[in-house]
């Protein structure tokens, strides 16, 4: 029988307002790591990839509402920790004529900020059922200094066991809020990550880079494989030991909401790769799910119009 792959993705998910701004508003939720968790359930569905989602909620009927929906995707939620007396953070979205889009954020009373002040922790508790844990520099942001050594920590342990650490740099400055030791932390899960997924743009912007010199920064990063985003460009992927290789992404008519390309993008690479197939062949399937989920508003496409990947 062919070994069950548990893989748990860190991080956090917020209401989500999308709308006119003062008029009316759709209400849903999303987050980074929570949209890969998302597509890479619906595609690795009836295989041996089993997905866990790790993250804090409260007690209240968001929290609740949330849970429910993340279940029905067929994500473990044993790694949610609910807290009485907290909620989830939110965020709205504008999206110009182009589908780039804009956040603005209300998460200083999130819970998940908090999910590593506790003396116990449910994510070190599942150490040795892990295969592979992923977050991204979203998740990072949102953690104190303090939550960041534990992450790390528990980051040390899996990898000690033979376990994967996967990383997305998403960078947002507005949530690192000018934090003078952004790149430290940055570098700190670059050099503890078995694969690096980077977008350009993000990566030249927070170290200060050209993008040509932020791909050389990304080709010299010490992890084993390496996956550059460059959004309408071709994806690069650099395995160690390999010469670069480059992907080119599917043509789109008309682009109506960039929000969760990136993340889908992962969902559909981690979903091949675990399912072992090529970097080629990943990045193929996740320049196909990306494309598909700009034609649609939201992080999250309707599962009708997700495509069908044979991983076999």
């Amino acid at each position: 029988m062919e070994k069950k792959c548990r893989i748990a993705l860190f991080g956090e998910c917020m209401i989500e307002l999308r709308g006119q701004m003062f008029g009316t508003m759709q209400q849903t939720f999303g987050g980074d790591t929570l949209n890969t968790a998302v597509y890479l359930a619906r595609l690795t569905a009836g295989t041996n990839i089993s997905v866990a989602y790790s993250t804090q909620l409260g007690t209240d009927a968001f929290s609740e509402a949330m849970v429910k929906a993340w279940e029905l995707e067929g994500i473990d939620t044993s790694m949610v920790r609910r807290v009485e007396g907290k909620m989830p953070g939110l965020y709205t979205i504008q999206v110009d004529d182009k589908g780039e889009r804009t956040f603005f954020y209300w998460r200083d009373m999130s819970a998940a900020k908090d999910f590593f002040l506790h003396e116990d922790s449910i994510l070190e508790d599942h150490i040795p059922e892990l295969d592979v844990l992923y977050f991204s520099g979203i998740s990072l942001a949102m953690l104190p200094d303090s939550g960041r050594e534990m992450l790390f920590s528990i980051v040390e342990k899996l990898r000690a066991r033979g376990s994967k650490v996967f990383y997305d740099n998403n960078y947002r400055p507005r949530v690192w809020r000018g934090d003078p030791n952004t790149t430290k932390w940055y570098d700190k899960a670059f050099a503890n990550c078995d694969l690096a997924l980077i977008t350009l743009e993000d990566n030249a912007a927070l170290y200060g880079l050209s993008e040509e010199a932020a791909l050389e920064h990304a080709f010299n990063l010490p992890c084993e494989e390496v996956v550059v985003k460059r959004g309408a460009d071709s994806t690069v992927v650099r395995v160690k030991g390999k010469e670069p290789i480059t992907v080119p992404t599917f043509r789109v008519e008309k682009v109506v909401d960039t929000t969760g390309a990136g993340d889908s993008f992962a969902g559909g690479y981690l979903a091949a790769r675990l399912s072992g197939q090529e970097p080629d062949v990943a990045a193929r399937y996740g320049n196909k799910l990306a494309s598909i989920v700009v034609q649609y508003p939201g992080a999250i496409i309707p599962k009708e119009v997700m495509p069908v990947f044979f991983f076999g």
